[in-house]
């Protein structure tokens, strides 16, 4: 089973989303349907899938999205959709 990194983008909040899952549509239409109740991305439907990254495992997917939640960067994120080489970069690292 593949773990992924995933982030989503709401247009409504101008702002962007990342979570780890097995199931990246699922978690999408989940959090698209409200299902969360008040969560924040119910405040941000509808999200986007802007990218979605595969990890090894799960301990590896969880550490990505820690490092990225820590550079609290929109223009981080951005250059993660443009530079895969730096995305493999920081997967090796962890």
């Amino acid at each position: 089973m593949g773990y992924f990194v995933y982030i989503l983008y709401s247009k409504k909040l101008n702002k962007f989303y990342t979570g780890t899952t097995t199931d990246v549509e699922r978690r999408l239409f989940e959090h698209n349907s409200g299902v969360y109740g008040g969560s924040f991305t119910t405040k941000g439907i509808p999200w986007i899938l802007y990218l979605s990254i595969e990890c090894m495992n799960s301990n590896k997917a969880y550490a990505f999205e820690r490092f990225i939640k820590k550079m609290k960067s929109s223009a981080f994120i951005k250059k993660l959709r443009e530079d895969q080489e730096m995305v493999q970069s920081i997967l090796d690292k962890l």
